[in-house]
Formats: structure tokens, sequence, C-alpha cells
């Protein structure tokens, strides 16, 4: 499966993606499975889920009070604002994932801080060690070597805002059965 763990609709303040466009795109490049994970709220999955033929991951990207933590496997939206502890513990009790988005940017606003990684790190699932909008590799080379020393899954994301980044990035593993914990076993 080409798998992207991380992209955006119009129900992101800084996205104009329709679901319809991110559907359709989404299928031109073959992407199988995807999980749209909206600033804020799952408004935006939940419609793009409606609207796919392919499998979709009902995630959203927290902005916790130390920076964004993303929730993958939702049922509802997590309010913004919680600690970072708050936050996970939310995530989880809707059995879903923890990934840390973009863990460290230098140049993006809203990263989470080296505190919140800390409070958090033994309820992180994912890490994302390649994400297409950073501005420096070496920031995804130090994702990269934080998700190996702690033995943390990884990723590679599109942080898609318009059609044109769909495709670009993604990862590819097996299927599995539709589940967080199959997700992490696949």
């Amino acid at each position: 499966m080409k798998v992207d763990l991380h992209m955006h609709t119009n129900h992101s303040p800084d996205s104009e993606m329709s679901p319809e466009s991110l559907v359709s795109r989404c299928s031109q490049v073959g992407l199988d499975c995807i999980a749209v994970t909206d600033h804020n709220t799952v408004d935006g999955a939940f419609k793009v889920k409606q609207l796919a033929s392919f499998r979709v991951i009902i995630g959203e990207e927290i902005r916790s009070s130390e920076g964004e933590i993303t929730g993958l496997f939702l049922q509802d939206s997590i309010p913004k604002g919680l600690t970072p502890v708050e936050t996970v513990h939310r995530i989880k009790e809707q059995g879903g994932l923890v990934s840390l988005p973009h863990p460290f940017d230098r140049f993006r606003r809203g990263v989470i801080s080296p505190t919140g990684i800390a409070d958090i790190i033994t309820h992180v699932d994912i890490v994302e060690v390649f994400n297409s909008r950073n501005n420096l590799q070496a920031d995804n080379r130090k994702a990269h070597e934080f998700a190996s020393q702690n033995k943390l899954l990884m990723s590679g994301v599109s942080d898609a805002h318009t059609t044109m980044e769909l495709g670009r990035t993604y990862v590819e593993m097996p299927e599995f059965d539709g589940t967080a914990e199959g997700f992490k076993y696949a």
C-alpha cells in the first residue's frame, strides 16, 4: 500500500483543498491509504472518508499547550490548548495512535517543544522522519535519529495543503486490518 499520514483539507485554515479535490488527486496518484489531519478538527477527515474508495484514517493535528501532536484513528476531535499529556491521553482513550509531526523543524510555528516531547515520549507511536514541507533535511535527519534511538515507528509524509503536493511522499507498507494495532503491526 502507498500510505500518506499527514494532509489537510479546507477545514484547516491554511489549506484551500476541498475534500472532493483531495480524493480525486489521491486516486490519480495511486495513494491506497491516507490520514486526513486537519488542524484542530476531524470534520474534513470524515467528509473525505465518505467520498473515498480507498482507506481513510481519521486524524487531527492538535495544537497542545506545548505544540502540535497528531492523533490517528480518532472518532472525535480533541480540543486544542490542552497539555501534551492530556492531549495524548485523549487520543489513547479513543484507541488512537500518537504521531509527532515535523518534531524538529526549526522554522515552523507550532512545533512541539522539547519539554512536550519529554512529557509524552512513552506514549508516542510514530515520528515523522521525513516531512516534505521541512526546509532543511537536517531537521528530518534529526527526527530519524530520534525515532531510531527511541525505537519508534517512522513515517514519511507530504503534509499536503494543495493537490499538487499529494503523491510526492508516501510510505509503502503491507495491507492491514483497518485497526490502529493492525496498522502498527503492518
